[in-house]
């Protein structure tokens, strides 16, 4: 994997858990979220950056990762906020922070765990002596 998209990854996993955050603060209410207006930007604008994040990925690690994560509806999101964030619907803002995000955060630890462990792997010599 390209250094950047690691540091990519973590970026969107910061954001994800955020989000998390921020979900669980409201206790879980879609109409928390719905009436509080920096609630719903908090999290509007973290769905956002994701978005804006996965646009710069390498094409090469979004196409091996394609059938975990669906990055084009992920970038789909970011643009449909950048452009429509007056007529974006709460329920799918909603759906995306409490069903999505969670997805997203676990396939971002994952990628990082996997790399911190290719990382100790090279570092440690007796794994590099017996390849």
């Amino acid at each position: 994997m390209v250094r950047s998209d690691l540091e990519r990854i973590r970026h969107i996993r910061q954001y994800c858990l955020d989000i998390s955050k921020t979900v669980k603060r409201s206790d879980s209410s879609f109409e928390i979220f719905s009436e509080d207006i920096d609630f719903y930007n908090s999290i509007s604008m973290s769905i956002m950056q994701i978005g804006e994040l996965v646009g710069g990925l390498s094409d090469e690690f979004k196409d091996t990762t394609r059938d975990k994560m669906p990055w084009g509806m992920i970038r789909g999101m970011r643009n449909h906020f950048a452009h429509g964030y007056a007529t974006m619907e709460k329920n799918e803002i909603w759906e995306t922070a409490t069903a999505d995000i969670p997805n997203l955060l676990r396939f971002c630890e994952n990628i990082i765990e996997k790399a911190a462990k290719e990382h100790n792997k090279d570092k440690n010599p007796k794994d590099r002596d017996a390849r």
